[in-house]
C-alpha cells in the first residue's frame, strides 16, 4: 500500500469521477472522463483501482498544497501569520473572508477548494460502496476490505464537511445525470450517517496493515471522534438525547484502540525521519497515515515541510540548503504555544520545534561554517537576563566562546517579542531532508492522521464531559492524560539538549556542495538557564484541584471557574502540547466553541476580527451560484438563506 500514490496516478483516469464547480454544473456532478465506462467498476480489478484512487484522494491529496494549514491551523490559538501573506486571510478573518475569499496571490486557498475536494472524495466513495456492494464475489478483498474502505472514506469526508460547514448536502448515491438541486442536511442528519458509515467500516475491516491501510482500529478511532464531535458544545441545541451514550462509546472505542497501539517510548521517535518508509513511519502508536514515497515517478508529494519554517536563509552567515528546508513561512507559533509547555520538565516543545541552526555561509574573519548561527531562546516571562529580543553578534555560545550571529529571545526587557518579526522557532514535525535538492518541494514523509496519543486525549475529554453529566468524576480523566504526559517527561540519562527532525535525512547529493545548517541540538539549557542534568522529570497531575502552572495561566486568562471549564481547558492545552501542528486545532476549538475566546486571547491578527459566526466556514459562492431550486437558479434571497449566518 506504501506505493499507492504511484498506482493512484497510473489508475487515476480509471478510478475517479470528474467533478465541476462551474455555474452550469453542480459540485456533485459526476461524469466519466476516459474510454472506460462504469462496467469497469463491475470487475474486481476496477473496484480495487477505485479503492486506491479514493484512498489517495481522501487521505493524502490535500497535503500536496496549503488547504490543511489554511482550514485546520490558521486563525487559532496555536499559529498566527508567518512571513508570507499568501493565506493570511484564513488567519485574520478579515473582511475579505467570505463565500469568495479575497485572493492575495496564486497560492491563496479559495473558499471552494476544500469543499470541492471533500465532495470529490464523497463521490468516489459512493462509487466504491456501490460497486463493492453490487458485484457478485466471495473475495474478502472486495466484500470486506474495499467495501469497508468505501464506508470509511465517505464518513471521513463528511466528518470534515460537517466540522467545517455545519449543515451540508448529504449525497449517498452516484448519479448518471446532472443534478442541480440540493438542500443542506442538518448536522444531526450528517453525523447520524457518519456514525453509521464508520460503524459499517468497523464491522467490515480487519486490523492488518496499519498505518498504511485503513483498519478496524482506524474506524474505531474515527468513530470515537465522530461521537465526541456529536457530544460537543457546537451541537448542544439538539444532542442531549445522545450525549451520554455517545461519550460512553468514545471511552469504549478509545480503550480498544489504545490496547492495540502502545505509545512510542520517546516522543522524538515520531519525528526522527531519516528515510522514506523508515522506522518512524511504522511505529505501533500510528493508527493511520497518509502515504507518500520518494519515487521519482510521482509528482506533488507531501508539501507540509514548506509552510511552518522561518526564513533562516535571509539572516547573516546563512543560506538556503536542503537540510535547512525551503521556508515558505506561512505560519508562526503564538505565545500560547511558547508558554503552554513546562519548558524544564516537558520534552515535547524541544522535540517539536527547531531552535538552533549552524552557520553555512560564513563570511568575514569571525565565523566559519559549523559555528552556531541562529538561536531562539524560549524563556519565561520572569527571566530578566536579556535586554533585547533581537541580538546580533552579541550573545556568546558557551561551547565555542564565540558570539552567535542571530539570537531571538521570547521574553526580553524591550518587550518586542517574537511575533513582531518573521523569525521564530520552526515547527519541525514535517521537515524533510530526503528531497532531491534544496528547491524541490516534493516531500516523501507520510502524514500522521491518527495516533494513539490522540486517542488517549479523546478518552480523557469524554470522561470530563461524563463528569459534567454526573456519570463520572473529573479525576477519571487523569490516567489518560497522565499516560501521554509520562511519555513526554525526560527519562533518566536523557540528554535534554539533543534534538532531531527530518532534516537529518539530508543527502550529500541533495546538498549539492552547500554546507548544512542542521544541528542536532536545541536551546533547552540556554532558554531555561539551569545546570546540565540527566535526572528524570515528572509531569504527573495528581489532582484536578492542582493543575500545572502553565494551565492555570491559561485558565486565568480565559476567565474559567467551573471544574468542567478548567478540565476542558486542560485537555485542549494537552492537545496542543502533544498534537501541535497536526491539523486538528481549528476543528477542536470550533466544536468546543472555544475558538473565538482563544483566538482573541492569543492570535494577534485574528483578535480584532473574529466573531462567533466564524465557528463555521462560509458555504462557497461557486456552489450557491450553481444550485437550482424548482428548476431555476437560486435567487439572492435563497442564496442568503442557504449560506451560514454572518457571511
Amino acid at each position: 500500500m506504501k506505493n499507492y500514490k504511484k498506482r493512484y496516478i497510473n489508475l487515476m483516469l480509471l478510478a475517479t469521477l470528474a467533478l465541476s464547480t462551474s455555474c452550469n454544473k453542480d459540485f456533485l456532478d459526476e461524469e466519466l472522463t476516459t474510454a472506460y465506462n462504469k462496467d469497469y467498476y463491475k470487475t474486481e480489478a476496477g473496484i480495487q483501482a477505485l479503492a486506491i484512487g479514493t484512498t489517495y484522494q481522501v487521505l493524502a491529496a490535500e497535503f500536496v498544497g496549503e488547504v490543511p494549514l489554511a482550514v485546520s491551523e490558521s486563525g487559532t490559538d496555536e499559529f498566527h501569520a508567518g512571513g508570507d501573506p499568501s493565506n493570511w486571510i484564513w488567519n485574520s478573518y478579515s473582511s475579505g473572508f467570505k463565500a469568495f475569499v479575497t485572493v492575495n496571490n496564486a497560492n491563496t486557498v479559495a473558499a471552494n477548494t476544500n469543499w470541492d475536494n471533500l465532495y470529490i472524495g464523497v463521490g468516489n466513495a459512493n462509487q466504491l460502496i456501490e460497486a463493492a456492494t453490487d458485484i457478485v464475489s466471495t473475495n474478502d478483498a472486495i466484500k470486506k476490505t474495499a467495501l469497508g474502505e468505501g464506508y470509511f472514506l465517505r464518513a471521513f469526508s463528511y466528518l470534515k464537511l460537517v466540522s467545517q460547514y455545519g449543515a451540508v448536502p448529504l449525497n449517498l448515491k452516484t448519479s448518471a445525470t446532472v443534478q442541480l438541486e440540493f438542500t443542506r442536511a442538518t448536522p444531526q442528519e450528517v453525523l447520524t450517517q457518519v456514525i453509521e458509515d464508520f460503524t459499517q467500516a468497523y464491522n467490515l475491516l480487519s486490523n492488518a496493515g496499519a498505518p498504511a491501510k485503513i483498519t478496524k482500529d482506524a474506524a474505531a478511532h474515527y468513530l470515537a471522534k465522530a461521537y465526541l464531535f456529536r457530544a460537543s458544545e457546537i451541537n448542544d441545541s439538539w444532542n442531549s438525547a445522545t450525549k451520554t451514550a455517545d461519550l460512553q462509546q468514545v471511552v469504549t472505542l478509545s480503550d480498544e484502540v489504545i490496547s492495540h497501539h502502545p505509545l512510542a517510548p520517546n516522543f522524538d521517535n515520531l519525528w526522527n525521519y531519516t528515510i522514506a518508509d523508515g522506522a518512524n513511519e511504522k511505529l505501533g502508536e500510528l493508527i493511520l497515515s497518509a502515504q507518500f514515497n520518494n519515487s521519482t515517478l510521482t509528482t506533488g508529494g507531501n508539501q507540509q515541510h514548506l509552510y511552518f519554517l522561518s526564513t533562516y536563509d535571509q539572516l547573516p552567515q546563512m543560506r538556503r540548503n536542503l537540510a535547512g528546508g525551503r521556508p515558505f513561512s506561512r505560519l508562526a507559533p503564538t505565545y500560547f504555544v511558547y508558554d503552554v509547555f513546562d519548558h524544564v520538565n516537558d520534552s515535547r516543545f524541544w522535540k517539536s520545534f527547531q531552535t538552533k541552526s549552524i552557520v553555512n555561509n560564513a563570511s568575514g574573519a569571525i565565523y566559519k561554517n559549523g559555528d552556531l548561527g541562529i538561536m531562539y531562546v524560549v524563556n519565561n516571562a520572569s527571566d530578566t537576563r536579556f535586554a533585547k529580543t533581537k541580538n546580533t553578534d552579541a550573545i556568546i555560545y558557551s561551547k565555542t566562546g564565540k558570539t552567535i550571529p542571530s539570537v531571538y529571545v521570547a521574553y526580553a526587557a524591550d518587550k518586542v517579542g517574537l511575533m513582531a518579526d518573521v523569525r521564530f522557532p520552526s515547527l519541525s514535525k514535517y521537515m524533510d531532508g530526503n528531497r532531491i535538492d534544496l528547491s524541490n518541494i516534493k516531500g516523501s514523509r507520510d502524514i500522521i492522521l491518527a495516533r494513539s496519543a490522540e486517542t488517549y486525549l479523546m478518552a480523557a475529554e469524554a470522561k470530563i464531559r461524563l463528569a459534567k453529566a454526573g456519570s463520572a468524576s473529573f479525576a477519571d480523566a487523569l490516567p489518560y492524560i497522565n499516560a501521554v504526559r509520562t511519555r513526554a517527561a525526560y527519562k533518566t540519562g536523557e540528554n535534554r539538549s539533543a534534538y532531531v527532525d527530518g532534516s537529518a535525512a539530508w543527502t550529500t547529493s541533495g546538498q549539492a556542495g552547500i554546507p548544512i545548517s542542521y544541528i542536532p541540538e536545541n536551546s533547552y539549557y540556554e532558554s531555561n538557564n539551569i545546570a546540565v542534568t540527566t535526572n528524570a522529570t515528572s509531569l504527573t497531575i495528581a489532582s484536578v484541584s492542582a493543575l500545572p502552572a502553565e494551565d492555570m495561566a491559561v485558565i486565568t486568562k480565559l476567565g474559567y471557574g467551573s471544574d468542567y471549564d478548567r478540565m476542558l481547558c486542560l485537555v485542549l492545552n494537552e492537545r496542543t502540547r502533544e498534537l501541535c501542528g497536526e491539523f486538528h486545532r481549528w476543528q477542536d476549538l470550533s466544536r468546543t466553541k472555544t475558538l473565538v475566546a482563544r483566538a482573541k486571547a492569543y492570535n494577534i491578527e485574528a483578535s480584532p476580527n473574529i466573531q462567533d459566526y466564524h465557528t463555521l466556514r462560509p458555504i462557497p459562492q461557486t456552489f450557491l451560484d450553481g444550485v437550482y431550486s424548482s428548476g431555476k437558479p437560486l435567487s439572492a434571497e435563497q442564496k442568503t438563506e442557504m449560506q451560514n449566518p454572518g457571511y
